[in-house]
């Protein structure tokens, strides 16, 4: 059944149904995206109904339910895996000019990137890292909830078709060699050198149920906020609060924001623009 199927015949019926399978998909696996945006939530099960051939949420719900391959389908919809390497360069040319200064005054530290997905945005942080002498200095976390994009992540192995993209991302972001110099290719694929994946833990873990994950000097989360309702942005920034060092460095997308929320007292702004904030010392 399409959306505009289930808005003839019932909108609230249709709310209903999300809401129970929410719920149903927490009880049973333990996911929580009951506090997810209700747009993205509607969009993707709808999209789940097309390719299952189901005419109600209700009967996807009976299939998950039973059925774990189902729902590790369902998951992958649901997942935020929208990403590529460089992202938005001039965000890296920012944390280049005004957070890498920084990082230099420690003799050690240590990066969380929050909802990896498929690893380009980690590997990107780390090509910096290494043009700036400071890979060696750090650990980094990558983190995700969904361990099938985990092991891709991990594995640093991308299509080559994508590649052209990657180094149009990487010359604007003010890379100083050859996006080539961090890769080899093989067989249709590009596969990252393992001296930046060396430093680079993978880790399983929820932004919506699990407590803080280390202590750490610069927080990287961008562009997964903008799928939370209101609530879940709240409690999540909070976790990122719980997670920095004084002083640590909290970086989210340009369509996200720590204004309005109760913790934006806390933070001091490094980059409006580019959304990069301080923790303050208090």
């Amino acid at each position: 059944m399409t959306q505009d199927a289930y808005n003839e015949s019932n909108t609230d019926l249709l709310n209903i149904e999300l809401q129970l399978l929410m719920e149903a998909i927490y009880l049973r696996y333990g996911y929580d995206f009951r506090n997810y945006s209700k747009t993205h939530i509607k969009r993707r099960v709808l999209h789940h109904l097309g390719i299952n051939m189901l005419s109600s949420i209700t009967q996807l719900q009976d299939r998950i339910l039973r059925d774990r391959a189902v729902f590790n389908g369902l998951l992958d919809d649901l997942s935020i895996n929208v990403t590529e390497m460089f992202r938005d360069p001039e965000f890296y040319k920012s944390l280049r000019e005004k957070i890498i200064p920084k990082l230099r005054t420690y003799a050690y530290f240590k990066i969380w990137q929050a909802g990896c997905s498929t690893g380009e945005e980690v590997y990107s942080i780390a090509i910096l890292l290494k043009e700036e002498g400071l890979l060696d200095r750090c650990q980094v976390y990558a983190t995700d909830f969904n361990r099938k994009v985990l092991e891709i992540a991990k594995e640093g192995v991308y299509q080559k078709s994508e590649i052209e993209q990657f180094e149009r991302n990487y010359e604007l972001s003010g890379g100083k060699n050859k996006l080539s110099d961090y890769y080899k290719s093989r067989y249709g694929s590009v596969i990252f050198n393992r001296e930046l994946s060396n430093k680079i833990v993978f880790a399983d873990h929820n932004l919506v149920t699990d407590k803080v994950f280390a202590d750490v000097n610069l927080i990287l989360c961008r562009n997964v906020l903008i799928y939370f309702e209101k609530s879940l942005q709240e409690n999540v920034i909070g976790l990122f609060y719980d997670s920095l060092v004084p002083s640590g460095i909290l970086c989210l997308g340009t369509k996200e924001s720590i204004k309005f929320s109760r913790y934006e007292h806390l933070f001091d702004v490094v980059d409006e623009k580019q959304k990069i904030y301080k923790k303050k010392i208090m």
